[in-house]
């Protein structure tokens, strides 16, 4: 099979060597695997949060039709995509192809159990998580204190010293300047952005944007001020702009705001967003609303649909939504089914990451050398350069055991009792909170299908295929109670709103 690696480094605390290190272990994985990579894709210093501003991995989701490659390598799945809707929209498209994405260095792969065991990892991983936080908080917290640069992407118009303190970019920080005027006395953000890029402009080598801008005029680092949560250092940064300047920015910002607000809908959170396809074509479904006289209708549109592609109507968002919760909450009911998905993920964790094999053997020709050293000393061969083998050796010896230590406790093993209770606690899902709900679809819905007369649910486990007809959905769920974790009340309506 051939394969392709994509790398990514967001900036923060990460740098070149981030990307060799990436490449290295997906290389050893490909080998392992029998996989013969043909191409590496790398974005630098761009997060994962965007994947639509990342030139490589667009080209990569390109070249991915032509049929060149059957599998994407990345050194952890967040380098994929720390989206989740991303994610999905990009593996469907992907899979359409022929492609999967693998994980060089977790026991995760790409299958349902493996998006399962990923949400598990993630639970138990929430205390080191917030430790780690912690940590990190109060460093970075003192270099605010003592006005250095706390890492991540330098503002646009500064530098950073050989100090680590913020300093004038003397080519930017004039633009920065002339942004802020230029907005200040009337003048659209749109009108800017078309400008300055006409001039050749950029920011990291990238094209100026109506986001960046806005979010430029919004910064209050330009003021000077350099915060860290709820500290704050006045000193610490060359200003670039005025108060007033500022503030004239400030309020047309608002003033616009409002203009826009008053003309936007009432938010609605789509739960099955990224998850559902349509069932005729196999595009994505998107949340769309209608008013009526006195009421906004919410629906699930194919894609497709909407560019007379494909004939699917659009479906009813209610419906739909209560379907997949139902046929998700029947899951607890069956209790050795829990067992079989909690083993599943139990035994998914004995795969080791693609270092510590390498570690171990690197350890054991470590200790044979050893070996050989002491038989030389032993037989009457003692010299300087001996000796200092031989401390070369056993400090080696001690980097070895201390870094596999390391790789095993980076990825503790839980055990099944733990698995099954922390699967077995979504039972309780209270189906009137909202963020509940999309926890249980985000963890356990691994895609959804519409059909002229059906909904087909696919769950993150083996055989997790459910199957619910139209004219057997006709209500909403009700609010679980200690008796029945997934009761459904029915009533008459068509899901298509005819």
């Amino acid at each position: 099979m051939n394969a392709v690696i994509y790398a990514r480094y967001s900036s923060d605390n990460q740098r070149e060597e981030s990307i060799e290190g990436q490449i290295r272990e997906c290389l050893a994985f490909a080998a392992r695997k029998g996989y013969t990579v043909i191409r590496n894709y790398i974005d630098r210093a761009i997060s994962g949060k965007r994947a639509d501003n990342r030139p490589d991995f667009q080209q990569m989701i390109t070249d991915s039709t032509k049929g060149e490659f059957d599998v994407i390598i990345v050194w952890k799945i967040d380098r994929f995509s720390r989206d989740k809707y991303d994610s999905a929209k990009y593996k469907y498209m992907l899979n359409k192809n022929g492609v999967s994405v693998i994980s060089a260095t977790e026991p995760i792969d790409d299958t349902p159990e493996g998006k399962l065991m990923e949400s598990i990892f993630e639970g138990f991983s929430e205390y080191y998580i917030r430790d780690l936080a912690q940590k990190t908080s109060r460093g970075m917290t003192e270099n605010t204190l003592k006005g250095k640069f706390n890492g991540g992407t330098v503002t646009f118009g500064y530098l950073i010293d050989d100090e680590k303190r913020f300093a004038k970019d003397p080519a930017a920080a004039p633009i920065v300047e002339d942004i802020f005027k230029r907005y200040a006395n009337g003048e659209p953000i749109r009108s800017i952005v078309d400008s300055l890029n006409s001039k050749g402009v950029r920011n990291n080598g990238r094209k100026l944007t109506y986001h960046f801008i806005n979010w430029m005029l919004k910064n209050r680092r330009y003021l000077g001020e350099y915060t860290f949560k709820d500290t704050l250092n006045s000193e610490a940064i060359p200003p670039l702009v005025t108060q007033e300047i500022f503030e004239k920015c400030q309020k047309r910002l608002s003033e616009n705001k409002h203009k826009a607000a008053s003309f936007k809908a009432v938010e609605e959170k789509y739960l099955l967003t990224g998850k559902i396809f349509c069932g005729c074509c196999g595009d994505t479904m998107s949340g769309i609303s209608g008013t009526g006289r006195s009421e906004i209708y919410r629906y699930y549109q194919c894609m497709s649909s909407k560019k007379h592609r494909c004939g699917m109507k659009a479906v009813k968002k209610d419906i739909i939504e209560n379907a997949v919760l139902s046929l998700t909450m029947k899951m607890f009911r069956d209790k050795r089914l829990i067992k079989r998905i909690s083993d599943s993920c139990y035994k998914m964790q004995n795969a080791e990451s693609s270092e510590l094999p390498a570690l171990k053997k690197r350890l054991k020709e470590n200790k044979k050398e050893i070996d050989n050293v002491m038989k030389a000393v032993k037989s009457g061969v003692i010299t300087k350069s001996t000796k200092a083998a031989l401390e070369k050796l056993e400090q080696e010896q001690e980097e070895l055991e201390a870094a596999i230590s390391l790789e095993k406790i980076k990825r503790p093993i839980i055990s099944r009792e733990k698995i099954e209770a922390w699967i077995m606690r979504f039972a309780d899902t209270d189906l009137s909170n909202s963020e509940q709900k999309q926890k249980l679809v985000d963890i356990f819905v691994n895609s959804v299908f519409v059909y002229g007369d059906k909904v087909v649910v696919f769950l993150n486990f083996k055989d997790g295929e459910r199957c619910v007809r139209f004219d057997e959905v006709r209500g909403e769920i009700k609010k679980p109670n200690t008796h029945d974790k997934c009761s459904t009340s029915f009533s008459s309506g068509d899901p298509y709103g005819n």
